[in-house]
Protein backbone atom coordinates (compact mmCIF):
# COMPACT_ATOMS: atom_id res chain seq x y z
CA UNK A 1 0.00 0.00 0.00
CA UNK A 2 2.81 2.16 1.24
CA UNK A 3 4.49 1.65 -2.41
CA UNK A 4 1.42 2.27 -4.16
CA UNK A 5 0.69 6.15 -2.58
CA UNK A 6 4.74 6.68 -2.76
CA UNK A 7 3.95 5.33 -6.80
CA UNK A 8 1.01 7.66 -7.33
CA UNK A 9 2.93 10.62 -5.55
CA UNK A 10 6.34 10.20 -7.62
CA UNK A 11 3.96 9.96 -10.77
CA UNK A 12 1.92 13.32 -10.04
CA UNK A 13 5.08 15.28 -9.59
CA UNK A 14 6.66 13.83 -12.51
CA UNK A 15 3.15 15.11 -14.55
CA UNK A 16 4.03 18.62 -13.12
CA UNK A 17 4.87 21.40 -16.31
CA UNK A 18 8.25 22.03 -16.27
CA UNK A 19 8.19 25.81 -17.41
CA UNK A 20 6.03 28.49 -15.83
CA UNK A 21 5.03 29.97 -18.90
CA UNK A 22 5.21 28.63 -22.93
CA UNK A 23 4.85 30.94 -26.00
CA UNK A 24 4.49 28.80 -28.87
CA UNK A 25 4.68 29.39 -32.98
CA UNK A 26 6.23 32.56 -33.31
CA UNK A 27 9.35 33.80 -35.43
CA UNK A 28 12.23 34.14 -32.85
CA UNK A 29 14.54 36.52 -33.96
CA UNK A 30 17.52 36.00 -31.42
CA UNK A 31 20.88 37.99 -33.20
CA UNK A 32 23.19 36.79 -30.54
CA UNK A 33 22.46 33.38 -31.55
CA UNK A 34 21.67 33.75 -34.78
CA UNK A 35 18.14 32.58 -34.64
CA UNK A 36 15.66 33.70 -37.12
CA UNK A 37 13.08 31.20 -37.44
CA UNK A 38 10.11 29.70 -35.83
CA UNK A 39 10.94 28.58 -32.53
CA UNK A 40 8.87 27.60 -28.88
CA UNK A 41 10.39 29.65 -25.84
CA UNK A 42 10.31 28.70 -22.72
CA UNK A 43 10.10 30.73 -19.16
CA UNK A 44 11.03 28.91 -15.75
CA UNK A 45 12.03 31.21 -12.45
CA UNK A 46 12.20 34.33 -14.55
CA UNK A 47 14.89 32.60 -17.05
CA UNK A 48 14.90 31.84 -20.53
CA UNK A 49 14.40 27.84 -19.77
CA UNK A 50 14.23 26.53 -23.20
CA UNK A 51 14.36 27.30 -27.08
CA UNK A 52 13.30 24.97 -29.21
CA UNK A 53 11.43 23.77 -32.49
CA UNK A 54 8.67 22.22 -30.68
CA UNK A 55 8.27 22.01 -26.89
CA UNK A 56 5.04 19.92 -25.88
CA UNK A 57 2.40 22.15 -24.57
CA UNK A 58 1.86 20.06 -21.41
CA UNK A 59 5.54 21.02 -20.47
CA UNK A 60 4.06 24.83 -19.90
CA UNK A 61 1.65 25.78 -17.23
CA UNK A 62 0.98 28.56 -19.22
CA UNK A 63 0.70 27.99 -22.61
CA UNK A 64 0.25 31.16 -25.29
CA UNK A 65 -0.22 31.18 -28.93
CA UNK A 66 1.72 33.42 -30.52
CA UNK A 67 1.77 32.00 -34.29
CA UNK A 68 2.39 35.01 -36.98
CA UNK A 69 3.88 36.72 -34.82
CA UNK A 70 7.49 37.94 -34.10
CA UNK A 71 9.45 36.95 -30.65
CA UNK A 72 12.26 38.81 -29.58
CA UNK A 73 15.00 39.73 -26.43
CA UNK A 74 13.39 42.88 -24.45
CA UNK A 75 14.44 45.74 -26.57
CA UNK A 76 16.85 48.11 -24.55
CA UNK A 77 16.04 51.96 -25.48
CA UNK A 78 19.85 53.37 -25.03
CA UNK A 79 18.87 56.97 -24.97
CA UNK A 80 15.87 58.18 -22.83
CA UNK A 81 15.23 60.49 -20.34
CA UNK A 82 13.20 59.38 -17.34
CA UNK A 83 14.23 61.74 -13.86
CA UNK A 84 10.52 62.38 -13.84
CA UNK A 85 9.33 64.51 -10.92
CA UNK A 86 8.26 67.74 -9.75
CA UNK A 87 11.27 69.94 -10.11
CA UNK A 88 9.91 72.21 -12.68
CA UNK A 89 9.84 71.91 -16.14
CA UNK A 90 13.32 70.40 -16.99
CA UNK A 91 14.56 67.05 -17.68
CA UNK A 92 16.27 66.40 -14.04
CA UNK A 93 13.57 65.25 -11.97
CA UNK A 94 11.02 67.36 -13.72
CA UNK A 95 7.80 66.98 -16.09
CA UNK A 96 10.06 67.04 -19.10
CA UNK A 97 10.98 63.31 -18.01
CA UNK A 98 8.66 60.81 -18.53
CA UNK A 99 8.33 57.96 -15.58
CA UNK A 100 9.48 54.71 -17.50
CA UNK A 101 5.92 52.26 -17.41
CA UNK A 102 4.00 54.86 -18.46
CA UNK A 103 5.60 54.29 -22.16
CA UNK A 104 8.08 51.30 -22.36
CA UNK A 105 6.44 48.18 -21.56
CA UNK A 106 3.83 48.63 -24.33
CA UNK A 107 6.50 48.91 -26.67
CA UNK A 108 8.48 45.96 -25.86
CA UNK A 109 11.08 47.97 -24.54
CA UNK A 110 12.20 46.26 -20.70
CA UNK A 111 15.27 48.64 -20.43
CA UNK A 112 15.69 51.90 -20.34
CA UNK A 113 18.95 53.62 -20.17
CA UNK A 114 18.58 57.58 -18.80
CA UNK A 115 20.98 59.67 -20.74
CA UNK A 116 22.71 62.38 -18.47
CA UNK A 117 19.37 63.71 -16.92
CA UNK A 118 21.17 63.24 -13.64
CA UNK A 119 24.29 64.46 -12.20
CA UNK A 120 26.27 63.09 -9.48
CA UNK A 121 24.39 66.07 -7.12
CA UNK A 122 21.06 64.65 -7.59
CA UNK A 123 21.92 60.83 -8.85
CA UNK A 124 20.81 59.47 -5.85
CA UNK A 125 17.36 61.48 -5.60
CA UNK A 126 16.86 59.86 -9.13
CA UNK A 127 18.00 56.23 -7.57
CA UNK A 128 15.86 56.83 -4.97
CA UNK A 129 12.31 58.20 -6.63
CA UNK A 130 12.37 56.11 -10.48
CA UNK A 131 15.27 53.74 -10.63
CA UNK A 132 14.06 51.65 -7.34
CA UNK A 133 10.86 52.24 -8.04
CA UNK A 134 10.02 51.02 -11.77
CA UNK A 135 8.94 47.88 -12.76
CA UNK A 136 11.13 48.34 -16.36
CA UNK A 137 14.58 48.12 -15.66
CA UNK A 138 16.97 51.38 -15.60
CA UNK A 139 20.20 52.20 -16.21
CA UNK A 140 21.70 55.35 -15.98
CA UNK A 141 24.86 57.49 -18.09
CA UNK A 142 25.68 59.86 -15.30
CA UNK A 143 26.11 63.60 -16.68
CA UNK A 144 29.69 65.21 -16.39
CA UNK A 145 27.69 68.18 -15.20
CA UNK A 146 26.98 68.08 -11.33
CA UNK A 147 23.24 68.44 -11.70
CA UNK A 148 22.54 67.02 -14.80
CA UNK A 149 19.92 68.35 -17.38
CA UNK A 150 18.21 71.11 -14.88
CA UNK A 151 18.54 74.15 -17.44
CA UNK A 152 21.52 76.06 -19.64
CA UNK A 153 22.74 77.96 -16.29
CA UNK A 154 24.06 74.58 -14.69
CA UNK A 155 24.79 72.73 -18.39
CA UNK A 156 27.08 75.36 -19.13
CA UNK A 157 29.23 75.02 -15.67
CA UNK A 158 32.30 74.01 -16.86
CA UNK A 159 33.68 74.62 -13.16
CA UNK A 160 31.04 71.67 -11.99
CA UNK A 161 32.01 69.42 -14.45
CA UNK A 162 34.27 67.02 -12.07
CA UNK A 163 35.61 63.98 -13.70
CA UNK A 164 37.07 62.59 -10.86
CA UNK A 165 33.64 62.71 -8.78
CA UNK A 166 31.91 61.80 -11.17
CA UNK A 167 34.23 58.12 -12.04
CA UNK A 168 33.88 57.49 -8.39
CA UNK A 169 30.35 58.10 -8.09
CA UNK A 170 30.16 55.58 -11.37
CA UNK A 171 32.28 53.24 -9.72
CA UNK A 172 30.77 53.27 -6.35
CA UNK A 173 26.99 52.26 -8.83
CA UNK A 174 28.63 49.99 -11.04
CA UNK A 175 24.84 48.21 -10.84
CA UNK A 176 23.07 51.38 -12.04
CA UNK A 177 25.24 53.78 -14.13
CA UNK A 178 26.73 52.26 -16.85
CA UNK A 179 28.21 55.09 -18.61
CA UNK A 180 28.79 59.08 -18.80
CA UNK A 181 26.63 61.56 -20.75
CA UNK A 182 28.19 64.97 -22.57
CA UNK A 183 25.42 67.40 -23.50
CA UNK A 184 23.81 70.68 -24.68
CA UNK A 185 27.12 72.45 -24.55
CA UNK A 186 27.58 75.88 -26.60
CA UNK A 187 31.08 76.99 -25.56
CA UNK A 188 33.55 77.23 -28.26
CA UNK A 189 36.19 74.76 -26.06
CA UNK A 190 36.44 70.77 -25.75
CA UNK A 191 36.41 70.69 -22.12
CA UNK A 192 33.25 69.13 -21.41
CA UNK A 193 33.95 66.41 -24.01
CA UNK A 194 37.57 65.99 -22.48
CA UNK A 195 36.17 65.75 -18.83
CA UNK A 196 33.30 63.70 -19.97
CA UNK A 197 36.36 60.66 -21.51
CA UNK A 198 38.22 61.58 -18.71
CA UNK A 199 36.02 60.37 -16.27
CA UNK A 200 34.52 57.31 -18.71
CA UNK A 201 38.17 56.11 -18.58
CA UNK A 202 38.74 56.27 -15.01
CA UNK A 203 35.79 54.47 -14.21
CA UNK A 204 36.01 52.05 -17.64
CA UNK A 205 33.06 52.45 -19.06
CA UNK A 206 31.24 54.49 -22.39
CA UNK A 207 30.54 58.03 -22.90
CA UNK A 208 27.62 59.10 -24.85
CA UNK A 209 28.02 62.84 -26.37
CA UNK A 210 25.46 65.27 -27.42
CA UNK A 211 27.50 67.29 -29.46
CA UNK A 212 25.15 70.72 -28.50
CA UNK A 213 26.10 73.32 -30.09
CA UNK A 214 27.91 73.06 -33.56
CA UNK A 215 30.90 75.27 -33.65
CA UNK A 216 33.71 75.78 -36.19
CA UNK A 217 36.19 76.01 -32.94
CA UNK A 218 35.42 72.25 -32.52
CA UNK A 219 34.74 70.48 -35.77
CA UNK A 220 32.26 67.71 -35.40
CA UNK A 221 35.14 65.73 -37.19
CA UNK A 222 37.67 66.24 -34.16
CA UNK A 223 34.92 64.69 -31.88
CA UNK A 224 34.39 61.54 -33.86
CA UNK A 225 37.91 60.88 -35.28
CA UNK A 226 40.39 61.89 -32.33
CA UNK A 227 38.12 62.93 -29.03
CA UNK A 228 36.19 59.36 -28.72
CA UNK A 229 37.30 56.10 -28.16
CA UNK A 230 36.03 52.39 -29.51
CA UNK A 231 32.96 51.96 -27.52
CA UNK A 232 31.92 55.65 -26.95
CA UNK A 233 28.51 56.88 -28.29
CA UNK A 234 27.53 59.89 -30.36
CA UNK A 235 23.59 60.24 -30.57
CA UNK A 236 21.38 61.88 -32.39
CA UNK A 237 23.25 60.53 -35.77
CA UNK A 238 21.36 62.24 -38.21
CA UNK A 239 20.41 65.72 -36.81
CA UNK A 240 21.10 68.24 -40.02
CA UNK A 241 23.61 69.67 -38.46
CA UNK A 242 25.77 66.66 -38.57
CA UNK A 243 27.95 66.97 -41.73
CA UNK A 244 26.91 63.79 -43.04
CA UNK A 245 26.40 64.32 -46.76
CA UNK A 246 28.54 65.83 -49.21
CA UNK A 247 27.16 68.33 -51.79
CA UNK A 248 25.95 65.24 -54.05
CA UNK A 249 24.03 63.58 -51.29
CA UNK A 250 26.74 61.02 -51.05
CA UNK A 251 28.04 60.17 -47.28
CA UNK A 252 31.43 61.41 -45.86
CA UNK A 253 33.97 59.35 -45.94
CA UNK A 254 34.84 60.35 -42.28
CA UNK A 255 32.04 58.94 -40.83
CA UNK A 256 32.71 55.33 -41.91
CA UNK A 257 36.28 55.86 -40.78
CA UNK A 258 35.29 56.84 -37.44
CA UNK A 259 33.42 53.33 -37.05
CA UNK A 260 36.50 51.69 -38.25
CA UNK A 261 37.88 53.11 -35.08
CA UNK A 262 35.10 51.91 -32.63
CA UNK A 263 32.70 55.19 -32.35
CA UNK A 264 29.13 53.75 -32.60
CA UNK A 265 26.70 56.09 -33.64
CA UNK A 266 22.95 55.98 -31.71
CA UNK A 267 20.06 57.79 -33.54
CA UNK A 268 18.47 59.30 -30.17
CA UNK A 269 15.75 60.76 -32.18
CA UNK A 270 13.96 62.99 -30.02
CA UNK A 271 11.91 65.65 -30.69
CA UNK A 272 14.65 67.64 -32.53
CA UNK A 273 17.43 65.15 -33.61
CA UNK A 274 16.33 63.41 -36.50
CA UNK A 275 15.78 64.30 -40.56
CA UNK A 276 14.53 61.84 -43.21
CA UNK A 277 16.73 63.72 -45.23
CA UNK A 278 19.73 62.82 -43.55
CA UNK A 279 18.99 59.56 -42.48
CA UNK A 280 17.25 58.14 -45.73
CA UNK A 281 20.38 58.67 -48.31
CA UNK A 282 23.03 57.83 -45.15
CA UNK A 283 20.71 54.76 -44.53
CA UNK A 284 21.00 53.77 -48.18
CA UNK A 285 24.24 54.03 -48.74
CA UNK A 286 25.41 51.58 -45.67
CA UNK A 287 25.60 54.18 -42.65
CA UNK A 288 23.06 52.30 -40.46
CA UNK A 289 22.74 52.89 -36.78
CA UNK A 290 24.62 50.95 -34.17
CA UNK A 291 21.85 51.53 -31.72
CA UNK A 292 18.02 52.56 -32.25
CA UNK A 293 17.08 55.06 -29.76
CA UNK A 294 14.28 57.32 -29.11
CA UNK A 295 15.35 60.27 -26.60
CA UNK A 296 11.88 59.91 -25.18
CA UNK A 297 10.99 63.00 -22.76
CA UNK A 298 7.30 64.93 -23.09
CA UNK A 299 7.84 66.85 -26.15
CA UNK A 300 9.23 64.18 -28.18
CA UNK A 301 6.83 61.45 -27.02
CA UNK A 302 3.90 63.72 -28.84
CA UNK A 303 5.85 64.76 -31.61
CA UNK A 304 7.42 63.04 -35.08
CA UNK A 305 9.34 59.98 -32.49
CA UNK A 306 6.33 58.98 -30.67
CA UNK A 307 7.68 55.79 -29.25
CA UNK A 308 10.60 52.98 -29.69
CA UNK A 309 8.37 50.91 -31.88
CA UNK A 310 7.37 54.12 -34.73
CA UNK A 311 11.51 55.03 -34.42
CA UNK A 312 12.35 51.10 -35.42
CA UNK A 313 9.29 51.38 -37.95
CA UNK A 314 11.02 54.39 -39.87
CA UNK A 315 14.40 52.14 -40.45
CA UNK A 316 11.82 49.45 -41.77
CA UNK A 317 10.50 51.21 -44.11
CA UNK A 318 14.12 52.45 -45.38
CA UNK A 319 15.15 49.18 -46.03
CA UNK A 320 16.15 47.96 -43.19
CA UNK A 321 15.74 43.98 -42.78
CA UNK A 322 13.54 43.27 -39.16
CA UNK A 323 16.42 41.01 -38.09
CA UNK A 324 18.59 44.20 -38.33
CA UNK A 325 16.29 46.35 -36.93
CA UNK A 326 16.13 43.95 -34.02
CA UNK A 327 20.10 43.57 -33.58
CA UNK A 328 20.31 47.28 -32.95
CA UNK A 329 17.31 47.48 -30.52
CA UNK A 330 18.46 44.28 -28.85
CA UNK A 331 21.91 42.78 -28.71
CA UNK A 332 23.81 45.56 -29.77
CA UNK A 333 22.87 48.29 -27.18
CA UNK A 334 23.47 45.08 -24.06
CA UNK A 335 26.90 45.20 -25.48
CA UNK A 336 27.53 48.56 -25.07
CA UNK A 337 26.41 49.08 -21.96
CA UNK A 338 27.98 45.65 -20.71
CA UNK A 339 24.56 43.78 -19.61
CA UNK A 340 24.92 41.23 -22.31
CA UNK A 341 25.74 38.18 -20.18
CA UNK A 342 22.13 38.68 -19.39
CA UNK A 343 20.45 41.04 -21.18
CA UNK A 344 19.86 41.06 -25.05
CA UNK A 345 19.41 37.63 -26.17
CA UNK A 346 17.42 34.55 -25.71
CA UNK A 347 20.02 32.01 -24.30
CA UNK A 348 19.41 29.52 -21.47
CA UNK A 349 19.96 31.23 -18.25
CA UNK A 350 19.20 35.36 -19.68
CA UNK A 351 16.43 37.14 -17.72
CA UNK A 352 13.04 35.95 -19.28
CA UNK A 353 13.20 39.95 -21.21
CA UNK A 354 11.22 39.16 -24.16
CA UNK A 355 8.71 41.56 -26.83
CA UNK A 356 6.31 39.86 -28.56
CA UNK A 357 5.61 42.02 -32.21
CA UNK A 358 3.21 42.38 -35.24
CA UNK A 359 3.82 43.64 -38.18
CA UNK A 360 1.23 45.60 -39.85
CA UNK A 361 0.85 45.84 -43.73
CA UNK A 362 -0.86 48.28 -45.12
CA UNK A 363 -0.28 52.60 -46.12
CA UNK A 364 0.74 54.45 -43.11
CA UNK A 365 2.90 57.42 -42.75
CA UNK A 366 5.78 58.73 -40.09
CA UNK A 367 7.09 61.89 -39.60
CA UNK A 368 10.57 63.36 -38.50
CA UNK A 369 11.67 66.23 -36.13
CA UNK A 370 11.04 68.89 -39.04
CA UNK A 371 7.71 68.07 -39.95
CA UNK A 372 8.48 65.97 -42.82
CA UNK A 373 6.58 62.80 -43.88
CA UNK A 374 7.77 59.41 -45.19
CA UNK A 375 5.40 57.12 -46.37
CA UNK A 376 5.98 53.31 -45.70
CA UNK A 377 3.85 50.16 -46.03
CA UNK A 378 4.58 48.57 -42.45
CA UNK A 379 4.99 49.35 -38.78
CA UNK A 380 5.63 47.23 -35.42
CA UNK A 381 2.91 46.61 -32.88
CA UNK A 382 3.15 45.29 -29.42
CA UNK A 383 1.09 43.06 -28.93
CA UNK A 384 3.11 41.26 -25.46
CA UNK A 385 6.09 42.13 -23.44
CA UNK A 386 7.57 39.49 -20.89
CA UNK A 387 9.57 41.29 -18.25
CA UNK A 388 11.86 39.28 -15.86
CA UNK A 389 9.45 36.21 -16.86
CA UNK A 390 6.43 38.07 -15.99
CA UNK A 391 3.72 39.69 -18.73
CA UNK A 392 3.38 42.70 -18.25
CA UNK A 393 1.62 44.18 -21.49
CA UNK A 394 -0.80 42.14 -23.35
CA UNK A 395 -2.66 44.30 -25.99
CA UNK A 396 -5.33 41.46 -27.04
CA UNK A 397 -5.43 39.33 -24.48
CA UNK A 398 -3.41 36.43 -25.15
CA UNK A 399 -2.61 35.46 -21.41
CA UNK A 400 -6.21 35.40 -20.72
CA UNK A 401 -9.23 33.02 -20.16
CA UNK A 402 -12.18 33.49 -22.39
CA UNK A 403 -14.82 35.25 -19.91
CA UNK A 404 -17.81 32.66 -20.80
CA UNK A 405 -15.54 29.83 -19.47
CA UNK A 406 -14.95 30.80 -16.21
CA UNK A 407 -17.09 29.92 -13.50
CA UNK A 408 -17.71 32.82 -10.68
CA UNK A 409 -15.14 35.32 -10.08
CA UNK A 410 -14.04 38.83 -8.71
CA UNK A 411 -13.56 41.85 -10.34
CA UNK A 412 -9.94 41.88 -11.80
CA UNK A 413 -9.41 45.63 -11.23
CA UNK A 414 -5.20 46.85 -12.27
CA UNK A 415 -2.33 44.93 -11.43
CA UNK A 416 -0.91 45.83 -8.02
CA UNK A 417 2.82 45.12 -8.25
CA UNK A 418 4.83 45.18 -4.97
CA UNK A 419 7.48 47.24 -6.05
CA UNK A 420 10.51 44.83 -6.57
CA UNK A 421 12.12 44.41 -9.85
CA UNK A 422 11.20 41.11 -11.58
CA UNK A 423 8.89 40.47 -8.84
CA UNK A 424 5.15 41.65 -9.94
CA UNK A 425 2.24 40.36 -8.19
CA UNK A 426 -1.17 40.51 -10.60
CA UNK A 427 -3.94 40.12 -7.86
CA UNK A 428 -5.22 36.34 -8.38
CA UNK A 429 -8.64 36.72 -9.84
CA UNK A 430 -10.23 35.03 -12.42
CA UNK A 431 -9.84 31.38 -11.32
CA UNK A 432 -13.24 29.45 -11.40
CA UNK A 433 -15.02 28.94 -8.34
Amino acid sequence: MRFSVLLLVASSLFAQPSYDLLLKGAHVIDPKNKISGVRDVAIKDGLIAAVAADIPASQGRKVVNVGGLYLTPGIIDLHAHVFAGTAGPMLSGGHSSIFPDAFALKNGVTTVVDAGSSGRRNFEEFKRTVVDRARTRVYVFLNIGGSGMTGEQHEQNVADMDAKAAAELAKAHRDTIVGIKVAHYTGPDWRPVERGVEAGTLANIPVMIDFGQFRSERPFQDLVLKKLRPGDIYTHAYYVPVPMLDDNGKVLPYLFEARKRGVLFDVGHGGAAFEFRQAVPAVKQGFVPDTISTDVHSGSINSGMKDQLNVMSKFLNMGMTLDDVVLRSTWNPARIIRRDHQLGHLSVGAVADIAVLGVEKGRFAFVDSFGARMDGSQRLIGELTVASGKVVWDLNGRTRDQWDRLGKYQALGEPHWDGSRGAARPIEVGAPK
